[in-house]
């Protein structure tokens, strides 16, 4: 293999070259429009808006704390006993894992082992 390149014949107008000759000229950025007047145009183009028209309902309260928890502990139940094990920790204002901490105590202290 040769370690020479062949010459392809551009060594002259390249170097003439200037790029900046199909620049375009820089216009002034537009303002951004209005919100009503995006969501009126919008709506008589027929786009259908993805954001909730309401406020969500109220559902289950967040549960989640800062507690220092770290381990993740999955298993599978009946989903009346994770119905019955939420609403428990609900009615106390605990977080789940909170609950899971009681339960084990109790059952603990019950059975006779710590």
């Amino acid at each position: 293999m040769n370690a020479n390149r062949s010459n392809l014949g551009f060594g002259g107008e390249l170097e003439d070259f200037d790029p900046n000759i199909w620049a375009r000229p820089k216009s002034k950025p537009r303002p951004a429009p209005e919100p009503t007047a995006t969501r009126q145009i919008a709506e008589a183009a027929g786009f259908k808006s993805r954001e909730p028209s309401s406020p969500p309902p109220e559902g289950r309260p967040d549960r989640r704390r800062r507690t220092g928890r770290n381990a993740q502990f999955n298993l599978k139940a009946k989903p009346e006993t994770i119905e019955a094990f939420c609403q428990i920790a609900d009615r106390q204002g605990w977080g789940l894992g909170e609950t899971l901490e009681q339960a084990v105590a109790m059952l603990q202290e019950r059975f006779g082992e710590r």
